[in-house]
């Protein structure tokens, strides 16, 4: 770590749903970061909704004040179905960590040290990168990332949820996930433009 000035964390939310788009999140921070400004960082799923809500908001205020910087990228459902979901994900990193660096020196991106959850791979550029499998829950910046993704998608699905064309799978209850409500809503009215066909071959 001593050779590094900046470590990225990475991780991906959405994966798996019905509907929906996957999202990227990835958060820069200066190594010696101090993550006590940020309590409570961890897994997205085993941190309450309203912890990560505030965890977020406390992150849009430390980037605003310059101590780290973050991006969530969403890929749709429409192009999840054209190109697959492991091609969406590697490209809503690839898109995220551009935004996040945009701003570094060139001269830093070989300084920077990128640590992924589970299987992610970051674009070959990052000469230096880590998979961590689990890391959102033993490493911050990836559980803040996960943090971020999630709510940002979250949000997503239940500002969705509000219009009209989309109310009847009441997106903001599960997110687009396949819960048996979920999956009966379907049976009922039909894929939305919002579901990705690909996961839904037993609807169609």
């Amino acid at each position: 770590m001593s050779n590094h000035k900046w470590l990225i964390g990475v991780d991906e939310v959405g994966r798996g749903p019905l509907a929906g788009p996957v999202a990227v999140g990835v958060v820069l921070v200066p190594v010696d970061f101090d993550w006590g400004l940020v309590k409570g960082v961890g897994d997205s799923k085993q941190v309450k909704p309203a912890n990560r809500e505030a965890i977020c908001r406390l992150a849009h205020t430390l980037k605003q004040q310059g101590q780290l910087n973050f991006t969530v990228v969403m890929i749709k459902a429409s192009v999840i179905d054209k190109k697959g979901i492991v091609p969406a994900i590697a490209l809503a990193t690839q898109k995220a960590l551009t935004k996040v660096t945009a701003d570094l020196p060139n001269s830093d991106l070989e300084k920077i040290l990128v640590k992924l959850d589970g299987g992610l791979k970051a674009p070959l550029e990052y000469q230096h990168q880590e998979t961590i499998i689990k890391g959102d829950a033993t490493e911050p910046v990836i559980g803040l990332a996960s943090i971020v993704a999630k709510v940002t998608r979250d949000k997503y699905m239940t500002k969705l949820a509000q219009k009209s064309e989309f109310s009847p799978y009441d997106f903001s209850s599960h997110k687009g996930y396949g819960t048996k409500k979920h999956c009966v809503k379907i049976a009922e009215f039909g894929l939305s433009a919002e579901h990705r066909r690909s996961f839904c071959k037993r609807f169609l």
